[in-house]
């Protein structure tokens, strides 16, 4: 179960015991999120974490914020910085992730906190969601939406269940398993290993 008193203790915010909007604003601040931004992820997480099961337990949302925060550079980025890279070039008529056409790659690079990549997930969580993201893909950008769709991928992905036996790694290479060729450090493990030893030592 998750502790919400000792939680909002760490977080400096009124111990009621009632895991809200409030709770959760902080929650993300704390996760690097700025003023600005914070209270529209709270607002949304309020709903949608409890939809999908994320503060079930504090392993679940201690998983889920870490890999939110890694992604999106400590809820800097809601989408995907563009060189293009040489990685980046090989979105572009990628059949794995349903580019199709011309322009796809840059189309349906990384947004939202997660950084959803790809036309097939972009109408994947668009129809799950019944938000037209593959004709709109901009729209994954508004913060709120953005960790809408994340949910669903954690919840597609079948997340939560690795996140309850504590494996991270599983859970990490549910969301991104970078380049299996490269030998540094291929899907940004170290800093997924540091957020969520910061998410986990906050929350559990």
């Amino acid at each position: 179960m998750l502790d919400v008193k000792k939680l909002q203790q760490r977080l400096g915010v009124t111990a009621d015991g009632g895991l809200g909007r409030d709770t959760l604003t902080a929650l993300f601040a704390k996760a690097g999120a700025a003023a600005a931004i914070a209270p529209e992820l709270g607002l949304a997480a309020n709903v949608h974490f409890r939809t999908y099961g994320l503060v079930e337990n504090g392993l679940r949302l201690a998983h889920f914020m870490a890999q939110c925060a890694h992604e999106s550079g400590g809820f800097k980025y809601n989408r995907e910085i563009w060189g293009p890279t040489a990685a980046q070039k090989k979105y572009e008529m990628n059949a794995a992730l349903g580019n199709d056409q011309p322009g796809d790659g840059l189309r349906y690079l990384g947004r939202g906190p997660g950084q959803l990549t790809g036309r097939a997930n972009y109408r994947l969580y668009g129809r799950k969601l019944g938000v037209d993201f593959e004709s709109n893909p901009a729209l994954l950008e508004a913060w709120s939406l953005g960790l809408l769709a994340f949910c669903a991928y954690w919840d597609n992905c079948t997340l939560n269940g690795w996140a309850d036996q504590d494996n991270l790694k599983a859970v990490s290479n549910g969301i991104n398993r970078g380049d299996p060729k490269s030998t540094k450090d291929p899907n940004g493990w170290a800093d997924r290993q540091a957020r969520y030893a910061k998410m986990k030592a906050l929350i559990l």
